[in-house]
């Protein structure tokens, strides 16, 4: 099944880097779990109200440059953060990543802290 990113979807990855949303447009279509775009470019008062709520461990985030997104899997239109989800999502992201020649990293092999809606765009090929 191909699934689509809604419009508010699209609207979050206003700000973000154009290849990581290229890779989000590419995962969509092949993924086998449906996923929505939960944040993308965030402000450093967001990023700061993140880490004071513990959501968040650093101000440095890759949300603040539009360098990362974070995601959220729909099933049967419902938002579900049941790890395994997240793993399907990711093997998404990473041969659409692969396709396009855009290193990725996804937060779920974080050896700390490990962040399954999570992917960025690898700081040593995007600065």
């Amino acid at each position: 099944m191909s699934y689509r990113l809604s419009t508010r979807s699209r609207a979050r990855l206003q700000g973000v880097h154009p290849a990581l949303v290229a890779v989000v447009e590419a995962a969509i279509l092949i993924t086998p779990v449906d996923f929505m775009v939960t944040e993308g470019l965030r402000s450093p008062a967001r990023q700061a109200a993140l880490v004071r709520a513990g959501a968040s461990r650093t101000l440095n985030s890759r949300h603040l440059t539009g360098h990362a997104v974070d995601v959220a899997a729909l099933v049967e239109g419902r938002v579900r953060w049941d790890w395994p989800l997240y793993g399907r999502i990711a093997e998404a992201f990473r041969a659409a990543a692969a396709a396009r020649g855009t290193p990725i990293v996804w937060g779920g092999d974080w050896p700390t802290l490990r962040d399954g809606p999570h992917f960025e765009l690898d700081r040593k090929a995007f600065a």
